[in-house]
């Protein structure tokens, strides 16, 4: 199997003025190529393959006006074509929308495959750098990288990601198996009656991201303060972001390593998100961040995830009696089933109701023999 090892490093002057142009490269290619496929099939109804897009880079970067294609390496270059190639893929097949083109306000980023790096004695060398890549190793690699992918998050940030080979260990198999629902008072809850809480970093420094944006809308277009200010709100956010995917990470590795089966209800995110009273809290929560977790983690240990079907009445129907409920406000949170009188916490029946759906799909289907049936 395939992981990606993510690590910050601190590039030196030179490494970071040739980090920019690189990134600059691959960003005018990606858009040139996307602009020329894009007027190539509305002009001419022509569709562009990969070896179309491949000769055209050729021609561009024998072109004398971008000469200057050729002062990075060509492996970014070629590799951001092959993205591209992905994201029609990804298009045509209904996964994705149509390609967007590349900015340079946000995320930059370029991928070295082993052609265009060196990893040697504990350290990794980029193209057209002598220097060594000054890297916080917070654990060791698995294996040599096949590929490396460098990037600028908006905050000013640098980042490393190494793609190795490794071999997934299985936990030991547990007894234990839990159904979970997830919610906005706690992101998850558990049949057992765990209530994790919802820590709501959003809201936490809701109040100086608006002094911050507010401090950013003042200042002139243009002006080196506001880059500055502009710095400061990015880097809020992507302190919002990380303390929020720590808490993701932290809330899955407990549901994996304690559980060999977790049932839980696969929800279109997407969908929900359109509701525009609940639409910062439900992306705050990050339950689709926290599924994917989930699947990955239990692909790896040896685990079971159960994803039950969206439209499955898990809170309406009684866990005891199997009672459904015609209908169920949202902001009731506690219901008495009349059919035999048992008191519900909403959440927890359903995490209860999900467990109870997702082993029945486990369960193996009993084959009957016809000539015993009748022989009985």
């Amino acid at each position: 199997m395939k992981r990606a090892y993510k690590y910050r490093f601190y590039p030196t002057s030179e490494q970071v003025e040739l980090l920019a142009q690189t990134f600059g490269c691959v960003r005018f290619v990606y858009n040139s190529i996307l602009r020329w496929r894009t007027d190539t099939f509305y002009e001419r109804k022509e569709k562009v393959t990969y070896t179309n897009a491949s000769a055209r880079l050729t021609a561009m970067k024998e072109s004398p006006e971008l000469s200057w294609l050729n002062d990075v390496s060509s492996v970014p270059l070629q590799q951001a074509l092959r993205h591209q190639q992905s994201a029609f893929a990804h298009f045509f097949s209904g996964r994705a929308k149509y390609p967007a083109f590349k900015s340079k306000h946000h995320r930059q980023s370029a991928t070295f495959m082993n052609t265009a790096f060196k990893y040697r004695d504990g350290k990794l060398y980029m193209a057209k750098s002598k220097a060594p890549l000054d890297i916080r190793w917070s654990r060791e690699l698995s294996s040599t990288p096949s590929s490396v992918t460098i990037s600028k998050d908006a905050s000013g940030r640098y980042f490393v990601s190494c793609l190795c080979e490794f071999e997934s260990k299985s936990l030991p198999v547990s007894a234990k198996t839990t159904g979970i629902d997830v919610g906005l008072t706690d992101l998850f809850v558990t049949d057992t009656e765990l209530k994790t809480g919802n820590p709501r970093h959003t809201a936490k420094y809701a109040k100086r991201l608006a002094l911050l944006q507010r401090r950013l809308s003042k200042k002139k277009k243009g002006s080196s303060n506001r880059d500055k200010a502009k710095q400061k709100v990015a880097k809020l956010h992507a302190k919002i972001a990380d303390c929020r995917l720590d808490n993701l990470h932290k809330l899955s590795r407990r549901l994996i390593n304690e559980n060999q089966v977790v049932c839980v209800e696969s929800l279109k995110v997407k969908n929900m998100i359109r509701n525009p009273k609940l639409s910062r809290a439900i992306a705050d929560a990050s339950w689709g961040e926290f599924t994917r977790q989930l699947e990955y983690k239990a692909d790896w240990h040896g685990r079971t995830l159960v994803a039950v079907d969206q439209f499955f009445p898990s809170s309406k129907r009684c866990n005891s009696c199997g009672f459904t409920l015609s209908k169920l406000a949202l902001n009731t949170r506690s219901w008495v089933c009349p059919e035999c009188n048992t008191d519900h916490d909403r959440d927890v029946n359903a995490a209860k109701n999900i467990k109870a759906a997702g082993l029945a799909v486990l369960a193996p289907v009993e084959s009957v023999n016809p000539k015993s049936h009748q022989a009985a």
